[in-house]
């Protein structure tokens, strides 16, 4: 037997709870692997609290690092003892062991850590795909990204300076105004305190942007389309404030015959080909040194719902990670 955190209801942190759970062994194109460090992210609260569905009882999280311990009929993706990390497929990553289809692994290469892909799959990839495909970030763009302070924020920004272009972020405090001016924003914003709108105007000298990315949702969606350049790309991928409420499309054409989209990494790396692919494109960047991943919160796997209460109150930036 082994421990994993479950939940048989929906709800708050509270409902969280350290389970003995059996792990079989893996049937054909599966592998089970024993986790050392497992990622906490902000979507798993929508799966906790219901607003994504699960059936329930349930495992949690879909991001981990660890080593194969036994593969199933047909692998041939990984071996016993290789380093792995995953993002996506079946929720359960808050686990000390799990089975999971093969063909979502990674092997880990030298340089980067355990901890260092715990912390990074999910919000590196997401990362890769808004601004290596979703909007290919140029030389000399400038570009809005709120939330810039974040675990996807200071991937995605510093990633984004190392293409060579200015970046515009919003953050909550002052603080961490500072940390993501330490990660590749050129300018801040305190939307708490400040019209965002106006200053990406003061910014930009009147131009705007190409390109806007939104995790928060509701309470930034409408003004972010007015920091819009006339066809330029709204990029909703979260909704930490809230759902965007319903949008008449003819305010895209009043406001310059703008573009949205609503990208998930799961559709970027649904086959395996390009999943191996921005892998491989963030583990380049991360080893070349242009992009750091840090660590900046550690709980044990044990007191998940601690991790959600903090995360949750904005107690918390850049990557967390939960320990076996």
């Amino acid at each position: 037997m082994t421990h994993a955190i479950r939940f048989h209801q929906t709800g708050g942190p509270e409902i969280l709870v350290w389970e003995e759970v059996e792990v079989g062994q893996p049937g054909p194109g599966e592998a089970r692997v024993r986790h050392t460090a497992i990622g906490l992210n902000y979507v798993d609260t929508y799966v906790r609290s219901g607003a994504y569905p699960a059936s329930l009882p349930s495992g949690l999280g879909t991001e981990a690092a660890g080593v194969v311990e036994a593969v199933g009929p047909g692998v041939t993706d990984v071996k016993v003892g290789d380093r792995v990390a995953y993002s996506g497929g079946p929720q359960g990553a808050y686990s000390e062991e799990r089975v999971i289809p093969a063909d979502r692994l990674v092997v880990l290469p030298d340089g980067i850590s355990d901890q260092q892909a715990a912390a990074m799959m999910l919000k590196g990839m997401t990362a890769q795909y808004l601004i290596r495909q979703t909007y290919k970030v140029k030389e000399r763009d400038t570009i809005l990204f709120h939330a810039a302070a974040g675990g996807v924020g200071l991937i995605a920004c510093q990633w984004a300076k190392a293409l060579g272009a200015t970046v515009i972020g919003t953050v909550g405090s002052a603080e961490k105004a500072e940390l993501a001016k330490a990660h590749g924003c050129e300018h801040t914003i305190l939307y708490t305190r400040e019209n965002f709108v106006e200053r990406v105007r003061e910014i930009t000298n009147g131009s705007m942007v190409p390109v806007v990315y939104d995790s928060v949702g509701k309470d930034t969606f409408s003004a972010s389309l007015d920091c819009l350049a006339p066809r330029g790309l709204m990029v909703l991928f979260g909704q930490s404030s809230g759902a965007v409420e319903p949008v008449n499309l003819g305010i895209l054409a009043q406001k310059g015959s703008l573009y949205v989209t609503r990208p998930t990494l799961g559709t970027y790396a649904a086959k395996r080909a390009d999943l191996l692919a921005m892998a491989q494109d963030l583990f380049d960047v991360v080893l070349s040194g242009k992009v750091k991943i840090e660590v900046n919160q550690t709980y044990p796997l044990k007191d998940a719902a601690k991790a959600h209460e903090d995360l949750q109150s904005r107690k918390t930036t850049g990557s967390t990670i939960l320990t076996v």
